[in-house]
């Protein structure tokens, strides 16, 4: 009888737990969260490439299609600090586990879509499952990768990242050209479920034992709040048909969000957001950092295809076969800049990749044909915004407790996807900006200008990073 006892007070062993517990394990954890980060990110932009068909099958306008785009980032950008430091509560595997549940289910139902506010409703439950991957993708890593190989299982996460926001409009334009637009979430539904039993074969146990500190939803709802009028903003309220006075109000509205939230969290007695840890500069300064460097990346991303479209006459395909050349960078420096963070310095790599990115813009801005000079300033951009990631992001998580490591991996992802805005934001206004200043004769001038403008970022971004800070928790 007391041997059966025993027996039922095992605990459960995962199916492959004698496998992450060798020494090499790590990286079958590795894989699976980078499995679910490309997947979530490759949603955020492979919709881009199918906008046009949408537009066509349900008998809309542009202005109301594009929706279908920026409500997966308002759904995504909502709830992901939110989901992260749920996820320190309840437990990492569960709630990424779910995050694949939520995301298949949210994926079918778009497919299956037969007007445009279903499609819209089923994006925001995409998105929702989106949040919960990316919310928890860097904070499982950080727990499980010793402190020697974080830096460079990070880079695999960032790298990860960056391959699906980037490939997802050639994916959608090949889905979309050999099929039905349904194909690019119909897609998701097999890669979904293979996630899932990864997750379920690899993912360590964490559960958390005895009593759990109450969850701040009041600061959860206000934050959600905040991200989602920020990221609208950012998207749409510098637009040429935005108006000025909707912006400002929306701009009034987002500080008074973000005042108010400061408000909830320091009354909180279990704040979503410690306002002590997010005032340490190495967490504020790596947050800011990302942003700057994302942004980037996507106002490059956003103005280099109008170039080639509008000033050099390619076609669109030809366009995006040549702006690959970024991600290829990016997928070539992110792994050994992860390596190189661990076993040098990560302030001095983050440093190096930011002046590589402004080197890249200077060379877009340099050369003002498609030449070899022209594709390596994109690679440089790739190679620079590669190479920064997995060391800022170590940095950060370094220096964070490991009962906060979701709520910081969650700031993280949002981080990125705030840059993802601003970028956005930066490369379409800075365009419009000088053409008015040049003159409607001069706009291939003001593309090669609004390339310093992302040089300029990026030396921001490098100041920043510099900036020298009181010594804390996170290795140097």
């Amino acid at each position: 009888m007391q041997q059966e006892a025993t027996v039922a007070r095992k605990p459960h062993r995962l199916p492959l737990e004698d496998v992450i517990r060798r020494p090499g394990g790590m990286w079958f954890i590795v894989a699976t969260v980078c499995f679910g980060a490309f997947m979530a990110a490759l949603d955020a932009s492979i919709i881009s490439i199918a906008l046009p068909k949408l537009e066509q099958a349900f008998h809309t306008t542009m202005n109301r299609i594009e929706w279908v785009s920026l409500i997966y980032l308002l759904a995504l950008a909502g709830c992901i600090v939110a989901f992260g430091r749920l996820s320190d509560l309840v437990g990492r595997r569960p709630m990424y586990t779910l995050g694949f549940g939520v995301f298949i289910i949210g994926s079918a139902l778009c497919g299956a879509s037969w007007n445009l506010a279903s499609l819209l409703a089923f994006r925001v439950l995409q998105g929702i499952g989106a949040s919960l991957l990316q919310a928890n993708s860097v904070s499982i890593i950080t727990a499980a990768a010793d402190a020697e190989r974080r830096g460079q299982a990070i880079g695999f996460q960032a790298l990860a990242q960056g391959l699906g926001l980037s490939l997802g409009p050639l994916v959608g334009g090949v889905l979309t050209h050999i099929a039905s637009w349904r194909l690019i979430f119909y897609i998701n539904v097999p890669v979904g479920i293979f996630g899932t039993l990864a997750a379920l074969l690899f993912l360590p146990r964490d559960r958390r034992e005895g009593p759990r500190p109450r969850y701040d939803l009041v600061g959860a709802l206000v934050l959600a709040f905040l991200l989602i009028v920020t990221m609208y903003v950012l998207k749409e309220g510098f637009r040429p048909e935005s108006r000025p006075t909707t912006t400002a109000v929306l701009l009034a509205v987002a500080v008074l969000a973000a005042v108010a939230f400061a408000a909830v969290e320091r009354r909180a007695d279990h704040p979503l957001v410690p306002m002590n840890y997010i005032r340490e500069r190495v967490i504020w300064l790596g947050n800011v950092t990302s942003i700057l460097s994302f942004s980037v990346m996507y106002a490059i991303t956003l103005v280099v295809p109008y170039w080639f479209v509008h000033v050099e006459g390619l076609s669109s395909a030809k366009a995006g076969l040549l702006l690959t050349a970024l991600p290829v960078g990016m997928a070539l420096s992110t792994p050994f800049a992860g390596r190189l963070a661990d076993r040098w310095s990560k302030v001095k790599v983050s440093a190096a990749g930011l002046i590589l990115a402004a080197m890249g813009s200077a060379c877009l801005f340099a050369f003002a044909r498609v030449t070899p000079a022209f594709l390596a300033g994109l690679f440089l951009v790739g190679c620079g915004v590669g190479t920064f990631t997995p060391a800022n992001n170590a940095r950060v998580m370094n220096a964070t407790p490991a009962a906060h490591l979701g709520v910081a991996g969650g700031i993280l992802n949002m981080s990125r996807t705030l840059g993802m805005g601003l970028g956005v934001t930066a490369g379409g206004v800075s365009v419009e900006l000088f053409t008015a200043a040049f003159g409607d004769h001069a706009v291939a001038l003001a593309y090669r200008c609004s390339f310093l403008v992302a040089a300029a970022l990026a030396l921001i971004a490098l100041g920043l990073t510099l900036m020298r800070h009181k010594p804390s928790r996170e290795a140097a």
